[in-house]
């Protein structure tokens, strides 16, 4: 096989692998609130929003210290320790116990750290300028395939059930639970990368995944690791991005978890309010694969850059956000066990709230797909620390908005990711046309990013 044939196996088997696990993983999130609804008169006692405001709180704290570890142990073994904590938190709903689900909550915070970290530098191993923008949508688009199919076997499940028995709830947890352990076994399948470089160039991503015996010079590029994220995180582009990388956070939290939230708690939907949540999860996948496959595969022949595509997110993004608005109560989010009865400024619809389910998706994959990208891109030599200080700042993020989820109605909701949405995406072009402007300085054409 040729040194680019691996590659772009690798960048499928780590898609692939992405894809299992969070087939699993975003399908426990979609539902983890509504499960949790249904077992609060019982000895358990937690919530799913507060739960993942844990995950990510302890996800940002934890992308500090995640390229030191993928620097000592490599990005492999980093991400099937990491798969194997994502699989016990989804175990945690299999028998619910509070103490056990919060402290699985803790623990995925550390290993999403650590898998994150190591996805980039993996991505970027295998990629290089000319490549980066088809690796990262491919990549994305095998991802977000996830949404699509444990959603599709909760809409027909569900169908018209109004609560989530015991026996329903244990057989999507155990078929979950799997799902993620197959994903996480298939990362022992991508293939070590040579390293390429001339003798003595120095490349801190092959550097990681370096065979070095040597305790003394893991450590020592562990500290080099951690040194780089701290002088990296205070550089102009990053600190520009951040802007960008936190609006992902926020609307990451929204998609993710509040708004299927929002959907089951609308009555006036009526029996078939809990598998809307399985059919709302499809077509944001619908959305984020459609988003991914066009801009990842397309991106050789795109002579722009990636501002009109990210123009495109954010446009994308408002349509949803005015539409959810008309169509979903204010108090939706918040709503008790009983949901709501009340109507906003439409009679709630279920068509609308499906469209903005796949615009809110697609608006995601814009951003995100050009993230990654423009990181792969700028930062090659030092994609660890880079992809870490992204998923710190988009992790921190999701877990603000997680904590303010279960107090803010639906309206602040909406006008925070507009306002921060608005400025992350004048943030992002000015780090584009900086981008653009080194390229051309190279000789290098601007349509090969």
């Amino acid at each position: 096989m040729s040194p680019e044939s691996k590659k772009l196996f690798n960048i499928l088997i780590l898609g692939v692998s992405f894809m299992f696990i969070f087939t699993a993983f975003q399908t426990c999130g979609n539902i983890a609130q509504t499960v949790i609804t249904n077992l609060n008169n019982t000895d358990f006692h937690g919530s799913g929003y507060t739960s993942m405001s844990i995950i990510y709180g302890v996800f940002s704290a934890s992308n500090l210290i995640s390229p030191s570890v993928v620097a000592i142990v490599g990005p492999q073994l980093s991400m099937v320790v990491s798969g194997i904590f994502y699989s016990l938190y989804i175990a945690v709903f299999i028998q619910p116990a509070t103490w056990a689900f919060y402290t699985a909550s803790v623990f995925i915070g550390i290993a999403a750290a650590v898998l994150w970290t190591a996805q980039g530098n993996c991505l970027t191993v295998n990629s290089d300028e000319n490549t980066i923008g088809r690796n990262s949508g491919v990549f994305w688009a095998l991802l977000q395939s996830s949404l699509f199919f444990g959603n599709l076997y909760i809409y027909f499940a569900w169908q018209g059930k109004t609560r989530v028995s015991e026996s329903d709830r244990r057989t999507v947890f155990i078929a979950l639970t799997v799902i993620s352990l197959v994903g996480t076994v298939l990362f022992f399948l991508i293939r070590k990368q040579e390293d390429t470089k001339a003798p003595g160039e120095e490349d801190s991503a092959n550097e990681i995944l370096g065979d070095s015996s040597s305790a003394q010079n893991k450590m020592a590029r562990a500290v080099s690791a951690f040194k780089k994220s701290i002088k990296l995180s205070l550089t102009k582009e990053i600190l520009l991005l951040g802007v960008t990388t936190a609006y992902t956070g926020l609307e990451l939290t929204f998609f993710s978890g509040v708004y299927g939230t929002c959907i089951g708690a609308v009555n006036r939907f009526g029996s078939e309010e809990k598998s809307l949540i399985g059919l709302s999860g499809i077509f944001i996948g619908v959305g984020e694969i459609l988003g991914g496959g066009i801009f990842g595969l397309l991106s050789k022949s795109n002579r722009f850059g990636r501002n009109p595509v990210v123009m495109l997110g954010i446009v994308v993004h408002f349509i949803a956000f005015y539409l959810i608005f008309f169509n979903m109560p204010n108090n939706a989010p918040i709503a008790p066990m009983e949901g709501t009865d009340d109507v906003a400024y439409m009679i709630p619809s279920k068509e609308v709230a499906i469209l903005c389910s796949f615009l809110l998706g697609l608006g995601d994959s814009c951003f995100n797909t050009q993230l990654l990208s423009i990181l792969g891109f700028l930062y090659s030599e030092d994609s660890a620390p880079a992809f870490a200080i992204f998923k710190f700042v988009q992790s921190i993020c999701a877990a603000v908005a997680y904590f303010y989820s279960n107090y803010f109605l639906l309206q602040w909701q909406l006008l925070i990711m507009v306002v921060v949405g608005f400025f992350g995406t004048i943030t992002f072009f000015a780090v584009e046309w900086k981008a653009a402007a080194a390229l051309v300085a190279r000789g290098s054409d601007y349509s090969s990013i």
